[in-house]
């Protein structure tokens, strides 16, 4: 009898495979980072091929630590860093170059080359996406304008494109396929027809031979043939944050998580009903279910938010370890004045500049490291404040709660500012590696080993409530001024 469900978790930074019972407990887990490639600056890349060895490793390691056989996982679900490209030759599995990652801003100077006819939203109406430098369609392009023969190749059916969900699938299975989620999020997908659109493809350039088949996000696509869970249905793929919504159980429209990683993600459940936002948001595909329609979100996408944290460690040397800049900020009540906007990829939502960079604003004579430490926190929740304010004007709905997963939830004083910025209440769940539980509650409902969505509503719960205690003239007096400083990253490379 499997008792169990496996769930690999990759990750901008790290790959994670977490084993789950049927109560939605984590049972054994294992953890690898990769390296972060920077060839120069706005180019941030992944080598594949360390990622499929890490994703093994970790596999292997966490059903080591239970003793378990395959037998004993009645599924896989697979959940991943999304907009992540990467070319490989079907043939030999050999990628025919780094991954673009979501990050990297190399194809900026298409994007006015492609808002000449229609502007920034000339796509927006199928595929719920503005021009920028965020999605995989024009990675894709640079990858095919810029690697000798990729074009010739990939029309002649050599080369296979696939975000990161698509090429761990093939590796597995030997499948070439994708989930609507992570297709949503190329920029190539219609958002009503649920399949790569011809028009977009000629638009973009890319023939159609090299994309995968688009699934639904929940149903058994194939066994794994990886000797550590050999024959394991792999029956789940969702985008990370998409997952982050499925594993706190945000199945009613109107629902809304907000995801603190590398970036932060705020998805409200909008049902059925593709919304089309007017203020800065995306929209895109929250999940399917096998034989059902599928369901819609707003995204609120901020690109950088716990990369900064590391930013601080590893390219200031400001801390250790990144846990210790909650207790470096607390050494001083407030920020001093000091604003940190961290436009390192330009801004993404409301805003949508690709050509802003960072900046800190606000030094003086007093400004120390605890205040910089302040700040770097502070500037997720503010920039979590302004994608609350636009989710509400798109949806009309007022997020009353907003329920939190994510690396960055277990620093207190970041969530009780988020509280006290936003005006409301934040709560964190009891198990907070939501990413990772939505895929296997996929993979679970797809298998039988979950019954339905109200049993997994029934299994949430809350570990930590944060209610706000800022007074409104000081929340409001912060809040102008960080709106001053996003101003001045602003247009800071020429177009």
């Amino acid at each position: 009898m499997a008792n169990f469900i496996g769930a690999i978790d990759q990750g901008t930074t790290s790959t994670r495979f977490l084993i789950f019972d049927r109560a939605g407990q984590i049972v054994a887990s294992a953890q690898k980072e990769h390296q972060q490639i920077y060839p120069q600056p706005g180019w941030v890349e992944h080598d594949p091929e360390e990622i499929w060895f890490r994703t093994k490793e970790v596999i292997a390691e966490a059903m080591a630590q239970r003793g378990l056989r395959p037998a004993d996982l009645a599924a896989l679900g697979i959940t991943n860093q999304r907009e992540t490209t990467v070319l490989w030759n079907p043939k030999t599995g050999q990628p025919l170059a780094n991954a673009l990652v979501w990050q990297d801003t190399r194809v900026a100077d298409y994007i006015p080359e492609f808002s000449r006819e229609g502007g920034p939203d000339r796509f927006r109406a199928k595929t719920g996406l503005p021009l920028a430098t965020y999605f995989s369609g024009l990675k894709i392009r640079w990858l095919l304008d810029h690697l000798p023969g990729a074009r010739q190749q990939a029309e002649a059916g050599e080369v296979l494109f696939g975000n990161i969900d698509t090429f761990l699938v093939w590796h597995l299975t030997g499948l070439h396929i994708t989930d609507c989620t992570n297709a949503s999020r190329t920029q190539l997908m219609n958002l009503q027809t649920l399949d790569w659109d011809p028009e977009l493809l000629s638009a973009f350039g890319i023939p159609r031979q090299m994309l995968p088949r688009i699934r639904s996000s929940s149903e058994v696509y194939g066994a794994a043939t990886l000797g550590a869970v050999e024959g394991v249905p792999v029956a789940g793929i969702l985008g990370d944050q998409q997952a982050a919504l499925v594993g706190q159980t945000c199945f009613q429209a109107g629902e809304a998580k907000n995801t603190y990683g590398t970036g932060c993600f705020l998805l409200a459940n909008t049902g059925r009903d593709i919304v089309q936002s007017k203020h800065g948001l995306l929209t895109t595909v929250a999940y399917q279910l096998q034989g059902q329609p599928a369901n819609y979100a707003l995204e609120g996408s901020v690109a950088i938010t716990g990369a900064l944290v590391q930013w601080i460690r590893d390219n200031f040397g400001l801390i250790a370890s990144s846990p210790e800049i909650e207790a470096l900020a607390r050494l001083v009540p407030d920020n001093g004045g000091v604003y940190f906007v961290p436009a390192f990829s330009g801004l993404y939502a409301p805003y949508w500049k690709h050509n802003a960079r960072g900046v800190i604003a606000g030094l003086t004579r007093y400004s120390n490291k605890s205040h910089l430490a302040r700040a770097v926190l502070e500037a997720t929740a503010f920039q979590t404040r302004e994608v609350v304010e636009a989710m509400e004007k798109d949806s009309g709905v007022a997020v009353s709660v907003l329920r939190t997963d994510g690396g960055m939830v277990e620093n207190e004083l970041l969530m009780q500012f988020q509280a006290d910025i936003l005006d409301r209440t934040v709560v964190r769940p009891a198990v907070k590696e939501t990413t990772a539980l939505g895929a296997a509650y996929a993979a679970g409902l797809a298998t039988g080993f979950y019954a339905s969505v109200e049993d997994l509503r029934a299994q949430w719960s809350v570990d930590h409530t944060w209610k706000p205690q800022m007074d409104r003239e000081r929340r409001e007096r912060m809040y102008g001024f960080w709106k001053k400083a996003v101003t001045r990253s602003f247009d800071w490379l020429e177009e």
